[in-house]
């Protein structure tokens, strides 16, 4: 058993354990900091089969012991993964995939599991560097140990691996991932921080970054095993030539075609014309000639856009597709917007819900409630392509949360705007930066539906392309940019601002100088995509949808909840059979009554007010009488509140029986007299009677006939 350890600026430890368990896996680490501890063990499976692609899976899995809990449900075991562990997979798939070298295609799996979680510390970065030491080890082909480490900044510092409670005052959430020499994955978000501090988390977190590869390297050095040897795919010259004679010049014609589908039909009419003509020539190297060709495509295109200066499409570097906007385009929705960017369209609908609506999170932090959601769909359709719809996959978890990411820093405050808000994006058309166009689209629908934003948002797509000594920074990029580019880079944000931000690279990393030169560059085409947006709707419309619930926010005594619930429900169930809002009770008091129609929100506001209504000395009141006795009448004044009508004090002349002027179920007023210190009520109807004969001279009929 090999050990090492890293000691973080506030003391604590990090440390990465090989050898004690899971010792029949190709590699196996346990990674710890504080009581938070995950397995990472990842094995491979070698095949002599031709494959265009890599098989990794990664599977994040977090158990529910670690936390001391049993899963809830009729199985009371872990099902499926949740968006939380699917999201971790993810973040550790993309920094780890490019560093596999090119001809690898044998089937590796990383499982992560947490196996003890201290509520504090998260385990996703934990997962990273765990994959990263059990692959090191192993002699699976991975030669570059990769750190990874979460930045946030609490009081104007950097700190590495914040605690889980120190995220609510953090105003970056950066996680990210590198090597030695550069960072080749970035994912995170922020409360509108500039280039110049993200530029300043990137820095101090790839510090960390060295030092947890560092000792990743420490273990590789003691316990590594000889990795195996790959052997790079070699194409037999005579066919690379035959196939570069017969489709170079047709590929560079079909590299200029702007439209994203003519574009497509053209190259595979060269992939099958090809084939076909070289299939007598070149029997069974089907896979040989469409790497050919496939690598000709990719060359060409990188050759254009460093060579040439221009783009698939037309265009420079730095230009936007032109863009397309509308709003308020579906008539019952609360909200909704279609954003369009080139040949990328975006559908995004906001809807307007109550507290019942808010989603509940169960997981090894404990029990939490989101009021913002934004879900993101990626139809078949959406490309041009025939797909079962099984429901979300990982692509469409991820992007969603990123948008998402993007828009809750402008989300107003609860206590400003008391809605659960869910933004779904459909996407209508594909060709690049979807998530982007996403948190454009959701924004804009967001306005359109009255939320109170303090700013819009735009997402923009940069890409990159490196050969040699020159490079290349494309904004706006199309996706066969990204298919055949080396950088997918997205950032979102206000014009004060950065909220969001991912990066996926396709090399081996990316130094800071460039990161900083895509930052400046997308902050530009940001600006821009505001500055269009604006033109269409400055600001958040000044009403909500008539097909909005509206919510009206009220307060009563705590020592009150109980008389608005009612014994099993009663009062409350009352209030929403009668107004058909509903009403929605915290534990501090605060009452949320939200109902589409404006009067029937009102009638529930006055029925609860009417039950914790206190009563107060010298105030008049219609009461019910609930009950009589020799010495007088207990009137009803308020809801569960009772008060003594004495005798006396029913008229000024004298009465000889209760029975003769009131019974049980008689409407009467009655003035509050006093109100003991033990809470009994003296009330006068009497007070009320002489007060009527000196203005309109007002009486009420007796049982008799007569006038008092």
């Amino acid at each position: 058993m090999e050990t090492v350890e890293l000691q973080l600026d506030d003391g604590r430890i990090l440390s990465i354990e090989t050898g004690r368990i899971a010792k029949q896996a190709a590699g196996s680490a346990l990674v710890r900091l504080g009581d938070t501890i995950i397995l990472a063990a990842v094995t491979f499976a070698t095949t002599k089969e031709e494959r265009d692609f890599f098989p990794l899976s990664v599977d994040y899995r977090e158990k529910q012991y670690a936390a001391g809990k049993i899963p809830g449900g009729f199985f009371k075991r872990e099902g499926r993964p949740s968006e939380k562990e699917i999201l971790s997979a993810r973040l550790t798939d993309r920094p780890l995939r490019p560093l596999f070298p090119e001809g690898f295609a044998d089937e590796v799996s990383v499982m992560i599991q947490v196996l003890s979680s201290d509520q504090e510390n998260d385990a996703d970065m934990l997962g990273i560097i765990g994959a990263s030491t059990a692959l090191s080890i192993s002699e699976i082909p991975f030669y570059n140990p990769v750190g990874a480490v979460r930045v946030g900044r609490v009081g104007g510092k950097f700190k590495a691996f914040p605690l889980f409670s120190d995220t609510e005052n953090s105003d970056i959430n950066i996680s990210m991932a590198g090597t030695a020499e550069f960072i080749n994955m970035v994912e995170g978000g922020a409360r509108e921080i500039s280039e110049k501090e993200m530029v300043e988390a990137l820095a101090f977190g790839h510090e960390i970054i060295k030092k947890v590869a560092a000792g990743i390297d420490e273990l590789k050095q003691k316990v590594g095993k000889p990795k195996i040897e790959v052997e790079p795919p070699v194409i037999d010259p005579e066919i690379k030539s035959a196939v570069t004679e017969l489709t170079l010049e047709k590929i560079k014609s079909a590299n200029r075609i702007k439209d994203k589908l003519e574009r497509g039909d053209a190259i595979e009419k060269i992939v099958t014309d090809a084939l076909e003509e070289l299939a007598e020539k070149f029997p069974e190297e089907e896979n040989s000639i469409k790497t050919v060709i496939a690598g000709l495509e990719k060359d060409d295109l990188r050759d254009m856009i460093l060579n040439e200066g221009i783009r698939s499409d037309g265009r420079g570097y730095e230009d936007i597709r032109d863009i397309n906007i509308e709003i308020g385009v579906l008539p019952r929705t609360h909200g909704s917007a279609i954003f369009a960017r080139g040949q990328t369209q975006a559908l995004a609908v906001t809807t307007l819900g109550t507290k019942m609506d808010e989603q509940k999170i169960d997981d090894l932090f404990g029990e939490s409630f989101k009021s913002f959601m934004l879900h993101y769909n990626f139809p078949s359709f959406s490309v041009g392509e025939v797909r079962p719809n099984r429901g979300p996959g990982r692509r469409e978890i991820g992007h969603g949360a990123l948008a998402e990411r993007a828009l809750e820093p402008i989300i107003p405050a609860e206590d400003r705007f008391p809605y659960t808000i869910r933004i779904v994006s459909d996407i209508m058309e594909s060709n690049g930066s979807s998530s982007m166009a996403t948190v454009c689209g959701g924004s804009l629908s967001l306005m359109d539906a009255g939320v109170p934003l303090k700013s819009p948002v735009a997402g923009i797509a940069m890409g990159l392309v490196m050969e040699g000594g020159k490079m290349a920074i494309l904004t706006d990029i199309l996706g066969i940019e990204d298919h055949l580019g080396d950088m997918d880079f997205k950032v979102a944000g206000t014009y004060d601002g950065i909220t969001a931000f991912q990066m996926d690279i396709k090399i081996s990393g990316l130094t800071l100088n460039i990161m900083e030169k895509a930052l400046e560059q997308a902050r530009k085409a940001r600006f821009a995509i505001l500055d269009k947006m604006k033109e269409v709707i400055p600001v958040p419309r000044a009403e909500l949808s008539q097909y909005a619930p509206r919510i009206i926010t009220i307060k009563v005594p705590i020592s009150k909840i109980g008389d608005v619930i009612g014994p099993g429900g009663k009062m409350i169930r009352s209030i929403v059979e009668k107004t058909g809002a509903k009403v929605d009770i915290e534990d501090d008091g605060t009452v949320l009554i939200a109902s589409v129609d404006q009067l029937a929100g009102e009638t529930a506001r006055d029925m609860v007010l009417a039950l914790v209504e206190e009563p107060e000395i010298g105030k008049e009141y219609t009461g019910t009488v609930r009950r009589t006795a020799a010495f007088g009448a207990f009137v009803e004044i308020l809801p569960n509140t009772d008060g003594l009508l004495h005798i006396s004090e029913i008229d000024h002349s004298h009465i000889n029986k209760v029975e003769d002027v009131l019974n049980v179920g008689d409407q009467v007023k009655v003035k509050v007299l006093s109100i003991d210190p033990d809470g009994k009520i003296r009330l006068s109807r009497k007070a009320l009677l002489a007060g009527a004969r000196g203005g309109n001279n007002s009486s009420r009929t007796n049982r008799s006939g007569g006038r008092r």
